[in-house]
């Protein structure tokens, strides 16, 4: 495949996806592609055809395409990206790196010096800007813990690298607000959409505060946190409950 030079290859100016695939099947596709259109929209991309116009998207191109790859390839388990720029689409696939000792251990996270600019629109897309969070992904295991998360220029809590946030405080489910500045996740919005979550600004020290902390992503999807800037999480009472209901969403259980 010979890629075009574009503002994708040479400003950021591209988004992507990176789907979950689970006996051989694309997990969320849909949201996924809806998503990924919002941004190229939002970033002035112009590769919108007409059969986005109307039906189902997976029936659609893009949606056509990925399972069309997935079967070629015979992809069981793992993670499809799909990037788009102006002039170029790209498939790739790798391992899903994620595995069930994982769960048992928990996620530890440290806060980044790094700051999320809210007033930037990149911050609430999925594009090629995102140099931040791979080089603070690797420093993170570098420093030997599992996931940096981010504050915003006004000192509130945000997201991880490639995370979002979740705190549950006196059985009550928290995450932080869209407008703090962070992406929209497939499984942050599951999640939303299952149980009663209130979105509302989280400051460092209501950490520790907090009885239970979970991450989520398309890859991880409901990853528990034993520990966050030092504090130790006991509970997982919770947490439990979401990543049960999130695998019999996603026929894994």
């Amino acid at each position: 495949m010979t890629l075009q030079i574009d503002d994708g290859f040479c400003y950021g100016l591209g988004v992507f996806e990176t789907i979950a695939v689970e006996n051989g099947r694309a997990l969320f596709l849909n949201q996924h592609i809806e998503r990924m259109i919002k941004a190229a929209e939002r970033l002035e991309l112009d590769w919108r055809e007409g059969d986005f116009q109307s039906g189902t998207y997976i029936e659609q191109k893009w949606g056509k395409l990925i399972c069309e790859y997935i079967t070629e390839q015979n992809i069981q388990r793992g993670a499809v990206k799909l990037t788009v720029t102006a002039e170029n689409i790209l498939l790739t696939h790798r391992d899903n790196p994620y595995k069930e000792e994982d769960y048992q251990r928990g996620f530890v996270l440290e806060q980044s010096s790094i700051r999320r600019n809210e007033s930037s629109p990149l911050t609430y897309f999925k594009t090629l800007n995102y140099g931040d969070n791979i080089m603070e992904k690797r420093r993170a295991h570098k420093d030997g813990f599992d996931e940096p998360f981010f504050l915003n220029m006004r000192g509130e809590l945000t997201e991880g690298a490639v995370t979002n946030l979740f705190f549950v405080k006196k059985g009550k489910i928290l995450t932080p607000s869209v407008a703090c500045g962070l992406l929209d996740g497939i499984v942050r919005r599951f999640v939303i959409e299952q149980f009663p979550v209130t979105e509302q600004v989280i400051l460092p020290q209501d950490i520790f505060d907090m009885d239970e902390m979970f991450v989520t992503n398309s890859l991880l999807g409901i990853m528990p946190v034993q520990k966050c800037q030092g504090h130790v999480f006991t509970e997982r009472g919770i947490t439990e409950q979401i990543r049960k209901a999130y695998l019999l969403r996603t026929h894994l259980a």
